[in-house]
């Protein structure tokens, strides 16, 4: 489903008349989770990312946090959701919207904060912390459980095994587990196949902050433009990470279709203020203004949503104008 109109002229000469931004969504703002809702079977001894052993006795009291909102879009797929006492900045679907925050700095939590919220499990992975604090909740006697750390899309049915098994919710997890997958696969069917696949530059913006970036390999960004058929213009330059955007980095990349955050667009002054950064007017993405935009929360999150967010990046790409 797309919040314009899409962007794929027939003929690239009539692209620049035809061709300009386009937002993509997914179907529901919220979450479905797996139903009927699965009563924990506890407790259960995990092993942490970290190496650590971990019981968890009480699910009661869930706080997923991470940087991405992944893991809280989990457990609330898992059927667990009114059992979620907090929330990071990056979980902002409408079922969670309401939750205490944890992270008003994005990735840091405050051990204070988290401790008044008397959670029964922490759920977290390295995209947050920092590690003392961790280290001190698990002195208070707080299970904390780190799951798996790495942004690709074969690795998300890891994280919700990972996640249902430190919930005692095994059979759930299998459940959500064949249900993403077959959104996957059916999203990364309708990608084209061709010689001359469009060439995507994700671009990570926050104008209030000074932060302009341009991602290449392993920035997550990369996994989602394959998974559509498409070239991550960075990695195709040798950029691997986020690197400073730079006109000379940006121009010698070449997008064809520039990618951003939704909020990161706003903070630049929407598209006015993105044509403005350095190099973005001189690429061919600039000059047709072939701009796509998707929700923080849906965009690099490799929740549970997965699957709905490459079928939605898909059509706002690939759609015809």
């Amino acid at each position: 489903m797309l919040g314009a109109a899409g962007c794929a002229a027939a003929d690239p000469a009539d692209a620049a008349d035809d061709c300009g931004p386009t937002t993509a969504t997914v179907g529901s703002d919220d979450i479905t989770p797996v139903s009927p809702p699965p009563t924990p079977a506890l407790p259960v001894t995990v092993t942490s990312a970290d190496g650590a052993e971990v019981t968890v006795t009480d699910a009661s009291r869930i706080l997923p946090v991470n940087l991405y909102g992944s893991i809280a879009e989990i457990v609330f797929s898992l059927g667990l959701g009114d059992r979620v006492v907090g929330r990071d900045t990056a979980t902002t679907f409408p079922a969670a919207a309401e939750l205490p925050l944890v992270t008003p700095g994005g990735h840091d939590l405050a051990a204070e904060g988290v401790l008044a919220l008397d959670p029964t499990v922490v759920l977290a992975d390295a995209s947050i912390g920092p590690p003392e604090v961790l280290d001190q909740l698990r002195r208070s006697g707080i299970p904390v459980v780190l799951i798996d750390d790495e942004q690709t899309l074969p690795a998300v049915t890891l994280h919700i095994r990972e996640i249902a098994a430190a919930l005692g919710v095994v059979e759930a997890g299998e459940e959500l587990v064949t249900r993403v997958e077959q959104e996957i696969d059916e999203a990364r069917a309708t990608a084209p196949t061709g010689a001359d696949p469009l060439r995507v530059a994700f671009l990570y913006l926050r104008g209030t902050a000074g932060v302009y970036l341009l991602a290449g390999e392993d920035s997550g960004a990369d996994a989602m433009i394959e998974a559509i058929g498409a070239e991550d213009a960075g990695s195709a330059i040798g950029i691997s990470g986020f690197r400073p955007l730079t006109s000379e980095g940006l121009i010698n990349a070449g997008p064809e279709v520039i990618l951003v955050m939704s909020e990161g667009l706003d903070s630049v002054g929407g598209i006015e203020g993105l044509l403005e950064l350095p190099g973005v007017a001189q690429t061919p993405a600039g000059e047709q203004q072939r701009i796509v935009d998707m929700a923080d929360g849906v965009l690099l999150s490799f929740g549970a949503r997965t699957g709905e967010a490459v079928a939605a990046l898909a059509e706002a790409v690939h759609g015809t104008c």
